[in-house]
C-alpha cells in the first residue's frame, strides 16, 4: 500500500495554490499596494490639477462644488479639488514610509547586530533602553514634536519629519529587537565559529557572516509597520498638527477639514481621502501578513500529492 507523502513546493507554485483565504490576502495586498505606489510615483502625470491649486483658466474652481466632469470628486471647502488632493496625498504618504524606514531601520538593525553580537553588559542596556521607548505614544510624540518644530503647523519637512521620528521610536525597538535575537541565533553557527578560527576579525564577522543572515525578516516587518507610518501621519493631521495645504496635500487634513461637510450631507470632500487611508493601510497590511506566512514554514499550506509507485515512494508492509 503506497503512503501519502507531503511535498515541499517552491515559492512561486506555493503563491499560485496556496490556501484560499491567504492567496486572496496576498493578492489583495499586492493590488491594492501596486495601486497606491503607481499613484504617488505617478502623481504628477495623474493629478488634474495642483494640490493647491485654486483656479484655473476659466476661473476659480469654487467651494464645495458638486462632482462635475471639471472636478470628478468637487471641490473642499477651502476650493481645492478633491481629486487632485487625494493623488498628491499617496504622494506624501509614500515620504513617509521612506522616512520612517530611513530612521528606523538602519539604527535598529546596528543597534540590533553590536547588542546581539558583544553580549554583555552593552547588551543589557540596549535592552532596557529599547523597553523604555516603547512607553512612547507615537501620536503623542508626533504632537509634541510637531509644536517644537513648527507650532503646530508644519512644512512639508517638518511635518514628515515630526511624524517620522515618532514613527522611528516605537520603530526602533521592533527592529531592534528581531536583528538581535537573529545575531544570537547566528554567531553560535558553526560557519562563524571556522570563520573565528581562521583569525578573521570581529568586524568582519559581524558584517560578512552575521549580519547577512539576520536581515532576511526586516521586509516582512516592514511592510506591516508602513501602516503605522501613514496612520500616525494622518492622526496628526486630522487632530490639525499636521501639513498646511499649501505645502503638500495629506488625507488627515483634508479629512479634518471635511467633518463639518458631513454632517451638512457634503460626502464627496471626505469620501476619496479615507478611502485612501483604509485601502493603503488594508494593502500593506495584507502584503506583510501574508509574506509573513509565506515566510514562516510552519504557516505555509503544503500541498500533499500521492507518490506513485516507481516515483521514489515507500511502500507500507
Amino acid at each position: 500500500m503506497t503512503l501519502l507523502l507531503t511535498r515541499r513546493l517552491p515559492l512561486r507554485p506555493r503563491i499560485r495554490t496556496g490556501a484560499g483565504v491567504q492567496r486572496v490576502m496576498l493578492l489583495t495586498g499586492l493590488v491594492l499596494t501596486g495601486l497606491f505606489l503607481l499613484t504617488a510615483l505617478l502623481g504628477p502625470l495623474l493629478a488634474p490639477h495642483g494640490y493647491a491649486q485654486l483656479a484655473d483658466s476659466q476661473g476659480l474652481f469654487g467651494t464645495q462644488q458638486h462632482p462635475s466632469g471639471g472636478h470628478p470628486l468637487g471641490t473642499t471647502i477651502a476650493g481645492y479639488d478633491v481629486l487632485a488632493r487625494t493623488i498628491w496625498g499617496a504622494r506624501t504618504a509614500l515620504l513617509i514610509i521612506v522616512a520612517a524606514l530611513l530612521l528606523s531601520v538602519v539604527p535598529g538593525t546596528v543597534l540590533g547586530l553590536v547588542s546581539g553580537y558583544l553580549g554583555g553588559r552593552p547588551d543589557r542596556l540596549l535592552v532596557g533602553l529599547a523597553d523604555a521607548l516603547y512607553a512612547f505614544p507615537p501620536l503623542l510624540l508626533a504632537i509634541v514634536m510637531s509644536i517644537v518644530i513648527s507650532g503646530g503647523r508644519s512644512s512639508l519637512t517638518g511635518g514628515l519629519g515630526a511624524a517620522a521620528c515618532s514613527v522611528a521610536v516605537s520603530f526602533v525597538p521592533q527592529y531592534f529587537r528581531v536583528v538581535r535575537a537573529e545575531v544570537i541565533r547566528v554567531k553560535a553557527e558553526p560557519f562563524v565559529d571556522a570563520a573565528r578560527v581562521i583569525g578573521t576579525g570581529p568586524w568582519r564577522i559581524m558584517t560578512r557572516h552575521v549580519l547577512r543572515n539576520s536581515v532576511r525578516t526586516l521586509p516582512l516587518i516592514f511592510t506591516i509597520n508602513a501602516s503605522e507610518s501613514i496612520l500616525t501621519l494622518a492622526g496628526l493631521g486630522f487632530l490639525g498638527f499636521g501639513i498646511e495645504p499649501n505645502s503638500a496635500a495629506e488625507w488627515g487634513y483634508d479629512l479634518n477639514r471635511a467633518v463639518a461637510d458631513v454632517t451638512a450631507g457634503i460626502w464627496w470632500t471626505a469620501v476619496p481621502p479615507g478611502l485612501g487611508i483604509v485601502l493603503t493601510v488594508l494593502g500593506t497590511t495584507l502584503l506583510g501578513e501574508s509574506l509573513t506566512d509565506l515566510a514562516d514554514p510552519r504557516l505555509r499550506r503544503r500541498s500533499t500529492t500521492p507518490v506513485l509507485p516507481g516515483d521514489g515512494g515507500a511502500d507500507d508492509e
